[in-house]
């Protein structure tokens, strides 16, 4: 059997993200064959050596799951919830997997969101180089013209940060409600960034929707609902 870093062995397994996997070995909450390791160069053998993450063992996965769920408004996107809030793990019934999602939606937020226990899938699908777009309906408080659909295309101020170059397009505006209907595609999705590029412009959103990651979409899923993805669909996410 190959070696693998930890961190990678850990991800593979369904456990969490590498990211959050480097955080655990540096915290000292994995050993390996009975000794607390706290670097990140080590590797080990797969279904040799033993691993033990948070005082479980870990086992290598042997098949993997890829889903694509819906999501409600009200569900948190992670596996565990200290407050005791609804999470989108919770959707996902009857699969025998530590799923853990790909990327984050808000509470408030609904839409497309993946589901796997593929580590190296969660890695290169939200990783920015690789520059997977994501699809948004927004309806915003306010009439948006060609001029804030142009600020939004161009990059606009957040935080510390300018925006990524994004793909706008107005689909409705109602003047008698004062709200505008969008469609805006990102590549990044960064914490909240939809919502606040909206802001940006003082076009707060009222209501935001993720119709697309890619070119998978939730369009006959009902809110709430799952699906498989398809070997196809999962091939172009890792190409």
């Amino acid at each position: 059997m190959e070696e693998v870093r930890l961190q990678k062995f850990l991800a593979n397994s369904g456990v969490c993200s590498r990211r959050n996997a480097e955080k655990l070995i540096v915290e000292g909450k994995v050993s390996v064959n009975g000794s607390v390791v706290t670097e990140l160069g080590i590797k080990v053998k797969p279904g040799v050596d033993e691993v033990i993450c948070n005082g479980q063992i870990i086992k290598p996965v042997t098949s993997y799951v890829y889903v694509l769920l819906n999501k409600p408004i009200g569900y948190v996107t992670t596996v565990k919830e200290q407050f005791g809030r609804p999470t989108v793990i919770d959707l996902v019934k009857g699969i025998n997997a530590s799923l853990v999602p790909v990327g984050r939606l808000d509470m408030y937020t609904s839409g497309a969101i993946i589901l796997t226990n593929d580590g190296d899938f969660v890695y290169k699908v939200t990783h920015p180089k690789n520059e997977i777009e994501k699809t948004y309906n927004a309806t915003v408080r306010g009439i948006v013209n060609k001029d804030d659909v142009a600020k939004l295309e161009a990059g606009v101020k957040i935080d510390d940060y300018v925006s990524g170059k994004a793909k706008v397009k107005i689909l409705k505006t109602d003047e008698s409600k004062y709200v505008s209907r969008l469609q805006i595609t990102i590549h990044e999705g960064k914490n909240r960034e939809v919502r606040k590029m909206c802001e940006a412009i003082e076009k707060p959103v009222i209501a935001l929707h993720r119709a697309k990651i890619g070119s998978v979409d939730v369009k006959d899923l009902k809110i709430g609902t799952w699906r498989y993805l398809t070997k196809v669909e999962v091939e172009k996410f890792l190409k």
